[in-house]
């Protein structure tokens, strides 16, 4: 049964997940999951508006200071809000502070928009999923709370096999491929009591076989390309975020050429 068939507005509040890595279109932009069911949902509402003010390796902290305010200003139809997963990756990670600036973020937010939604995030399975699974799953027991308190939706994607596959994971194995966030989208799209259009946890064919050498040299290839910055940005106190704006900073009719993927780009 639909919820509601008339979205007008969407705005979208987050870190990469919800800014669209690993979803790269030819102009070097990203694309994600907000923006395909921003598309979605622009499709069914004449002048329908969005805006998207996730930036990638923001922490819960910046999100509220950064984007919160902004996006409760809007006054949307619906609201996203995707955060903290970052925090739960840092050694020193504080999750008493992290519960409560992510409550902080709903209260904010719950009261200024038409309906709020939270997300039970997906992990890419592994060793790095296992070691940090505790700090997940707690994180994710607040937003269960929250969402029950504050009348959210949750999309739960945690737990789901098909994106713990580590073929809807890119080379980074932190960010989803193409294929994952479109598998996002329609989980997102479903909670919104829109008409399921696929099954998002319909699960993957069978892997074909991966040599062993094949494996070692992805992962040196990983540790050089990927982890070693990761460490180096930890270290140093550095995000990959700093100084980029917002991707999509104004509530606008959906497809305004100049806002349209400009900072999300590669370089």
């Amino acid at each position: 049964m639909e919820m509601n068939a008339n979205y007008t507005s969407l705005v979208a509040v987050g870190d990469s997940f919800t800014e669209g890595m690993s979803d790269l279109l030819p102009d070097g932009s990203y694309r994600g999951w907000a923006d395909l069911l921003a598309g979605r949902l622009a499709a069914r509402a004449t002048g329908f508006r969005y805006a998207n003010l996730a930036v990638r390796g923001k922490l819960i902290g910046q999100i509220l200071d950064e984007q919160v305010d902004i996006a409760a200003a809007m006054s949307a139809d619906v609201v996203t809000l995707v955060g903290g997963l970052n925090d739960t990756l840092r050694p020193s990670c504080d999750m008493g502070r992290v519960r409560g600036l992510l409550t902080e973020a709903v209260e904010r937010l719950a009261p200024s928009c038409g309906q709020l939604v939270l997300m039970r995030s997906p992990g890419r399975d592994g060793p790095v999923m296992e070691r940090f699974r505790p700090r997940m799953e707690e994180l994710f027991s607040c937003i269960d709370e929250l969402a029950a308190r504050h009348g959210a939706l949750v999309v739960d994607l945690y737990g789901t096999p098909a994106l713990g596959d580590q073929r809807l994971w890119d080379v980074d194995r932190l960010h989803l491929t193409a294929e994952g966030h479109r598998r996002v989208a329609e989980a997102v799209w479903q909670t919104l009591g829109l008409p399921a259009e696929d099954d998002w946890r319909a699960p993957l064919p069978p892997a074909e076989t991966v040599r062993w050498l094949t494996r070692r040299t992805e992962d040196a290839r990983f540790a050089r390309q990927h982890l070693g910055p990761w460490i180096v940005r930890r270290v140093t106190g550095r995000s990959s975020g700093d100084g980029r704006p917002a991707k999509r900073p104004e509530l606008l009719p959906y497809g305004t050429p100049e806002l349209d993927g400009a900072p999300s780009r590669l370089s």
